[in-house]
Formats: C-alpha cells, structure tokens, sequence
C-alpha cells in the first residue's frame, strides 16, 4: 500500500485543531495534557490520522516527562526517523510510515532492553484496546 496523501483542507476536516497542529504542522501539544501520557489501558497506539499501529501499551513506560513514552516501536515499518533542527539542537523526529505524520521524537535516554525513548504526543495518537477489532461479534 503506497502512502496515504490528502489535501490539507481534508485534514484539517478529519482532525482536531490540536490533532492538525501536532501531526500535519509539527506542533507540540503541553506536557501533562495529552489524553494518553499516563493512561495504562491495554492495546495499540494507532496514528491518529491512518491508522497505521505504531506502539504497543506493553512497550510504554513513565518517563517523567508528561508525554506518552515508549521503548520501542511496533515494528521498522510502522514509523520512520528524520534529522530535525528546528530549535538550534539536533533531534530526531518520529513521523508515521503511512502518512508522515508528525508523532514526536525519539531520544537514546531510554530504559532496557531498547534504551530509546519514544516521547510521542498525545494529540498524534490514538488507543485502540487489545481484542477491539472495530467489528461485531457474531451472535
């Protein structure tokens, strides 16, 4: 599946105005706000604008930060790394494989087994629980 492209005014209908901001603008949401950054329910933290699974709740850990933090990633495929220099240091910003979506950045001040950080917005992210598959269950 090739990557997922919209135009800006589709994104804008489909997201939040802090969802847009986040992952289209490469905005950061204020810690300690996000709906996700101490939540520990079970599941996949999906990409907020595909879909596309990202991290595993087994994988998130309490940084201290007050952003979502995960040791690892679902898989090499699920997200992708760039060089960022936007604030006069070098980063590297964590983006969607799907769709580029800016979900946060990455930092090699992590916990075992990785010692990575995924320091991930909450607005980029979306919590589906563990055995939801969005269909019914059969009667």
């Amino acid at each position: 599946m090739g990557k997922v492209q919209k135009h800006e005014s589709e994104w804008k209908a489909q997201l939040t105005e802090l969802q847009y901001k986040v992952t289209r603008k490469k905005g950061t949401e204020k810690a300690f706000t996000g709906d996700s950054w101490d939540s520990n329910k079970e599941g996949i933290y999906t990409c907020v604008c595909c879909g596309n699974s990202l991290f595993d709740s087994s994988t998130k850990y309490d940084s201290g930060t007050g952003w979502p933090s995960f040791f690892d990633k679902i898989s090499d495929e699920s997200v992708q790394t760039r060089d960022d220099r936007s604030l006069f240091s070098k980063r590297t910003e964590v983006i969607c494989a799907d769709c580029d979506a800016h979900l946060g950045h990455v930092f090699p001040d992590g916990p075992a087994p990785t010692g990575l950080r995924y320091c991930m917005n909450s607005a980029a992210l979306l919590l589906v629980p563990r055995g939801d598959t969005g269909e019914e269950d059969p009667e």
